[in-house]
């Protein structure tokens, strides 16, 4: 009941996930990520477990042996659709036999696509295609046309609800998590909380404790300067603002 891309970012080593449902609220299942691990999608007759246990057994097992070990302990693997990418770039996945059509999986250096309840392989093929096309974009925009593309191809097949994307920079936390849990056109929000994401957010996260630098960053003046910069220069060119915050 899903499409999803994981990626490890080849210029930078940063780790994605971002998916597309008929279902609500499919980024609260389906992307898990562990720095310097890996990125997993679990999905169609989803196991939740299957997240935080492929990213357990990745470093040790690497991608086909972690499959192989969740899906043999799991009598519901045959329902079940698992993809994943290390650090290293290796990407491996499974789709079970018993998942509904149409359902399959691609794989690259770095990336993987797979899906489920889908229009066609078409989706699958295109996300993959759009990717590996879009080398030169920042990786979020990069994962966002991927999924875009899919949609264009079809999608799931009965129709749109939710969509997210998670990104990590080496840290614990995320770099950017945006989630459109019940949407009439999930990817196109997703687009826009991108938009309202680099007026402050992603600003303000250049300047956050990181585990190199516990601390962060004490004095904010150059970020708040940039912010205001950018928020000057938008209201001159007569651009709105794509959030739907109170005025300050």
């Amino acid at each position: 009941m899903t499409w999803s891309i994981v990626a490890c970012d080849e210029d930078t080593g940063h780790l994605g996930v971002a998916v597309a449902s008929r279902f609500f609220a499919v980024g609260a299942l389906v992307p898990h990520i562990r720095p310097g691990i890996g990125a997993v999608a679990t999905q169609a007759f989803i196991n939740p477990m299957y997240g935080p246990a492929a990213l357990d057994r990745l470093a040790q097992l690497g991608p086909e042996a972690t499959l192989g070990a969740l899906t043999a302990a799991d009598a519901g693997h045959r329902n079940r659709q698992l993809h994943l990418v290390d650090a290293g770039g290796r990407a491996a996945a499974f789709t079970g036999p018993d998942c509904v059509n149409w359902a399959g999986h691609l794989t690259a250096p770095g990336v993987s696509v797979a899906g489920n309840m889908l229009a066609g392989p078409e989706v699958v093929a295109e996300t993959l295609r759009v990717y590996q096309e879009g080398r030169a974009l920042p990786f979020a925009e990069r994962l966002m046309a991927a999924m875009e593309a899919g949609e264009a191809a079809g999608g799931d097949k009965r129709g749109r609800q939710s969509a997210a994307l998670v990104i990590h920079k080496g840290q614990d936390y995320p770099w950017l998590s945006i989630r459109a849990d019940d949407h009439a056109d999930p990817l196109a929000e997703l687009r826009r909380l991108y938009a309202v994401a680099q007026e402050r957010f992603l600003h303000v996260m250049e300047v956050v404790p990181t585990r190199e630098n516990p601390s962060g960053a004490t004095d904010r003046s150059h970020i708040d300067a940039r912010i205001a910069a950018l928020e000057a220069q938008r209201i001159a060119e007569g651009r709105p603002s794509p959030s739907f915050a109170t005025p300050l």
